[in-house]
């Protein structure tokens, strides 16, 4: 059998995380994270053959030594002489890609150039790319990026209501991220529910620590929640979502708050976490409420009011709805947030099945509302099988 396996590389700040995808199959050869580099105890966790094994790293040892050891690690497993590409999460492609690309140096500098508006993402995703480069110097190396899908949307709706000479000069618009995802739900949607991709209205809600809703109209991406960063839109785990600008303002001047102290406030310390008082994570907030717990209770009834007011909000540039689609680690299995958010959507006509809505948990795909309804339908995302595909076909083309 001819090589069939791709390397995928999601590098954060402290974290990589990786698979061996078999694109002929689907399949998740080699799967695992490596986390807290550069911090006291790194380590690399990893799953082979359905057994889960750790790798103990030195103190302080960041992503070169992790890749270093991964590469070890699939040379031992005799896993290297498979693979065929090497595909990098890039969170931020600003508008130099509306697509994925072989990574050359040209796409290294642009990348770069944008890590103004991702600077806690790019320089990142960029130490994995040199990292992987260095290790893998024989395979084509692949980007794909979030934002890549998103730049379908019209200026109406990616354009702030500021100075133009910002978007001009500076690249200040709204970019979109979860692209991958969106991209594709989207389209198993289409296969799974046999919908017209150039006659289809959907929805898709990407919920996990990170949240963002999208309309999709004929397969394209005509608006999303997010914007020049991950921050805008809808509440999120322990990120505000959309907020009055005035309040950075009111922080700093009567507050005194600095510059980075809102930052802090505004991605790690709000959410379901600001509110709750007690986690970012939802399973928890879910047992705290129905324990009784106000704070929590409260929470969650923000967090599906205000996603059912975006989703309310995206039949606009839709003009309608068909399909409304669930995914993320939220989306796919809390029943809870689900039942609450369509129950406020009632007047677009969606009217869930409980049957169904339970059913639909742990990586279940089902359809949760009534056959006589506009759909809602579960999908699990697989945002790794969509870098693996295209660092693929990428890399066959040349």
């Amino acid at each position: 059998m001819s090589s069939s396996h791709v390397l995928v590389l999601n590098c954060g700040s402290s974290s990589l995380k990786f698979a061996i995808i078999d694109i002929h199959s689907g399949s998740e050869v080699l799967s695992g994270l490596a986390e807290c580099l550069a911090e006291q105890q790194p380590l690399i966790k990893y799953k082979y053959d359905g057994e889960k094994q750790t790798i103990t790293l030195s103190a302080g040892d960041a992503h070169q030594v992790a890749i270093t050891r991964l590469v070890e690690l699939v040379k031992h497993l005799n896993l290297d002489k498979q693979l065929i590409a090497v595909g990098h999460r890039v969170v931020h492609g600003g508008e130099h890609f509306t697509h994925s690309v072989r990574i050359t140096p040209e796409v290294i500098e642009a990348i770069k150039q944008t890590s103004a508006l991702a600077p806690l993402h790019n320089p990142a995703n960029l130490l994995g790319i040199e990292a992987a480069q260095t290790a893998f110097a024989a395979l084509p190396q692949v980007a794909v990026f979030d934002t890549a899908f998103h730049q379908s949307m019209e200026p109406t709706a990616f354009l702030y209501a500021l100075p133009y000479s910002l978007y001009k000069e500076h690249g200040i618009r709204r970019y979109g991220f979860h692209g991958t995802s969106h991209y594709y739900v989207s389209t198993q949607a289409h296969k799974i529910l046999g919908l017209d991709k150039d006659n289809s209205r959907i929805v898709s809600a990407h919920l996990g620590n990170g949240c963002s809703v999208t309309a999709i109209k004929n397969g394209l991406s005509v608006d999303t929640s997010m914007g020049l960063t991950p921050l805008e839109g809808l509440m999120m785990g322990t990120r505000s979502g959309d907020i009055d600008p005035g309040i950075f303002a009111f922080l700093v001047n009567q507050l005194k708050y600095s510059p980075t102290q809102v930052d802090l406030l505004l991605n790690k310390q709000s959410g379901l976490l600001g509110i709750s008082e007690l986690s970012n994570d939802c399973r928890t907030i879910e047992e705290a409420a129905a324990q009784g717990h106000e704070q929590a209770q409260l929470a969650l009834d923000i967090f599906c009011y205000r996603l059912a007011k975006q989703i309310a909000a995206f039949a606009v540039p839709l003009g309608g709805l068909d399909t409304l689609i669930f995914t993320g680690g939220i989306g796919e299995n809390s029943d809870e947030i689900r039942r609450k958010v369509v129950s406020q959507l009632g007047f677009l006509g969606l009217t869930l099945d409980n049957e169904k809505n339970l059913a639909a948990r742990f990586g279940q795909l089902g359809i949760i509302t009534t056959t006589n309804s506009p759909c809602a339908v579960v999908i699990p995302t697989n945002e790794e099988w969509v870098i693996a595909t295209d660092a693929a076909t990428i890399a066959q083309e040349q």
